[in-house]
């Protein structure tokens, strides 16, 4: 018995210095976010450092294919994404949580499931941040999917 209470012991020290270690800043709350996307005065701009369309080139039919879409923020304010979406359910895209620094670089990651295509498909994710002169930005890639 004392030799178990000894492990969790021990486990639960490991882990308590783990949590420790580097704490991540706290996500924004939506209403936050909300609230920074709609205020004009706390708008940036952002500079897309792949061109789109992105060409994924050849995929085999079935395959999960990763989408980056690199950006800085080439503004003076933080950069909020507040939404990343995409057209249809074969495109997984994932939203950053953190607001970008002026000059800092990101990315828009999303996954392709090329299940039931053949041929070209060309797929749209839009991403709604508070930038200016537009907050809505449309990401386009293509792909070849054969058999």
């Amino acid at each position: 018995m004392k030799k178990i209470i000894l492990i969790l012991a021990v486990a639960a020290s490991f882990a308590a210095c783990k949590t420790n270690d580097k704490k991540a800043a706290p996500a924004m709350s939506p209403e936050e976010i909300n609230k920074i996307v709609n205020d004009t005065t706390s708008f940036t701009t952002i500079e897309w450092l792949d061109k789109s369309p992105l060409d994924l080139g050849k995929t085999k039919a079935g395959s999960i294919v990763e989408v980056a879409f690199r950006f800085r923020n080439s503004g003076n304010k933080p950069l909020v994404i507040s939404s990343v979406t995409a057209q249809c359910g074969c495109t997984v895209p994932e939203s950053p949580k953190e607001p970008f620094a002026p000059g800092q670089e990101g990315v828009i990651k999303a996954t392709f499931n090329s299940k039931g295509y053949s041929g070209l498909a060309s797929k749209h994710i839009t991403v709604v941040a508070n930038t200016d002169p537009t907050s809505t930005h449309d990401l386009t890639f293509n792909v070849q999917v054969t058999e």
